[in-house]
């Protein structure tokens, strides 16, 4: 089973991975975990990626694919796959493509787990983050007892950079943006799969499931 997983930040895909990779025993490959594991163990391909990165600069499209097609030939991928943050372009989907094609496989299903901008903001400016022992809160989903004061040490609850309001729709922005086209992309192949975001984490799991079938 090869699976890409869509959505925007913010929307659970890190859980709902974990989730399918051990309900359908396929490993959840992300991109920022390939690029950390070539760069720590210094690969040729690695070595190439950091030259941009110390830059500040974007991983060129040609070496980011060069790199997943690497990944996906090592044998835990025989059975199937889950690709997280990869494809981001419709250059690279292409590329994807191309390269499953000459294995002679392609993509069983790109599943986009949609959630609303609002939501998003909501879920994401209503993190808290204990700056002491590093626990993690919620404004509105999970609050401490008492208010900017974390449970289990006592430490100032602070929001991090991230999660501002300007930065999470600066993100959201660059990923409509980003993203837009290769949604198009997969509907226009039928392999796309929406999945609603805002349900609990169990029930999105439940949809999922309802799509790619119970059985490994």
């Amino acid at each position: 089973m090869k699976i890409i997983l869509l959505g925007p930040p913010g929307a659970g895909k890190g859980t709902q991975a974990k989730l399918i990779s051990g309900k359908y025993s396929i490993p959840h490959i992300s991109t920022g975990d390939i690029f950390r594991k070539n760069i720590s163990e210094k690969t040729p391909l690695g070595v190439k990626a950091k030259s941009y990165m110390d830059k500040g600069q974007l991983v060129p499209d040609e070496l980011t694919i060069e790199i997943v097609n690497d990944r996906l030939q090592n044998d835990d991928c025989k059975n199937g796959f889950l690709l997280d943050g990869f494809p981001r372009t419709v250059k690279q989907a292409e590329a994807l493509d191309k390269f499953l094609e000459s294995q002679g496989t392609k993509i069983d299903s790109a599943l986009l787990i949609e959630v609303p901008q609002e939501f998003i903001l909501d879920r994401m400016t209503g993190r808290r983050v204990c700056k002491d022992c590093g626990a993690s809160y919620h404004v509105k989903f999970n609050p401490s007892k008492s208010e900017g004061k974390c449970d289990l040490c006592g430490g100032e609850l602070i929001q991090r950079k991230d999660d501002t309001k300007e930065t999470v729709k600066e993100r959201l922005d660059v990923y409509s943006k980003q993203t837009a086209p290769l949604v198009e992309y997969y509907k226009n192949k039928e392999s796309l799969c929406t999945v609603d975001g805002t349900q609990e984490i169990e029930e999105v799991f439940h949809s999922i499931c309802d799509i790619l079938g119970s059985d490994k």
